[in-house]
C-alpha cells in the first residue's frame, strides 16, 4: 500500500526536520520506497497492508524518539488523494495569484458540520468543501490574510491538521505513481 505521511509544523530550517532525516526515520521503521515530495513534511512510503490508523501512530511516536521533536502525523493513501482530486473540490477554480487553493486534512473525521460554500463575513477565503477528512478552501489574495483561515480551522476542527496548497496535493499524487 502506498501513503504519505502529511507532518504539521515542519520547518526546513530545523536541521531535524530536512527530507533526508525524515525518510530516514521511516526507513528505519522498516518502510519501503521512502522519498519526499518538496520540504514541508511530506513523506511517501510504502507498507505491506494493515492499520493506516497504526502506523500513523508508529511513526508519530517516532519523530520525539529519534528526532527530539513532536509533529501531528497524517496519512493518506494514494486511492485517497486521487479521489480527492477526481472530486474537483474546487469546481475547475485554478491556484492563482488572485487566490491561493488549499486543502486541510483532519487527523479524524470532522465534528462539526459546515454549511457550504462557507464564507465568513469577513471574507478572504471560503470553504469549497469537506471531503473524506479534507477541508478545501480558496483564499483571495486581496481578502483576509491565510492566518484568519488557518485560526478558523483550528477552531473549528481543532489542531491535529495540516494544511497543503493544492499544487503540493498534485505533485504529491504524481509521485506517488
Amino acid at each position: 500500500m502506498r501513503y504519505v505521511a502529511l507532518l504539521r509544523g515542519i520547518a526546513p530550517m530545523n536541521p531535524n526536520h530536512r527530507n533526508e532525516k525524515l525518510r530516514g526515520v521511516l526507513e528505519g521503521l522498516g518502510l519501503r520506497n521512502v522519498t519526499s515530495v518538496i520540504s514541508s513534511g511530506n513523506v511517501i512510503f510504502d507498507a505491506d497492508s494493515g492499520s493506516a490508523a497504526r502506523l500513523e501512530a508508529m511513526i508519530e511516536a517516532a519523530w520525539p524518539e529519534r528526532l527530539g521533536f513532536t509533529s501531528t502525523t497524517i496519512l493518506r493513501s494514494r486511492d485517497e488523494l486521487e479521489r480527492l482530486i477526481e472530486a474537483d473540490p474546487f469546481r475547475g477554480r485554478d491556484d492563482a495569484p488572485s487566490g491561493h487553493l488549499n486543502v486541510t486534512f483532519l487527523k479524524h473525521p470532522p465534528a462539526v458540520e459546515v454549511s457550504l460554500p462557507f464564507r465568513p463575513e469577513n471574507g478572504g477565503y471560503e470553504i469549497t468543501a469537506v471531503l473524506e477528512r479534507a477541508v478545501c478552501s480558496a483564499v483571495s489574495a486581496t481578502g483576509a490574510p491565510t492566518s484568519d483561515l488557518m485560526r478558523w480551522m483550528e477552531r473549528t476542527y481543532g489542531r491535529q491538521i495540516t494544511t497543503r496548497t493544492w499544487k503540493t496535493v498534485h505533485r504529491i499524487v504524481a509521485r506517488m505513481a
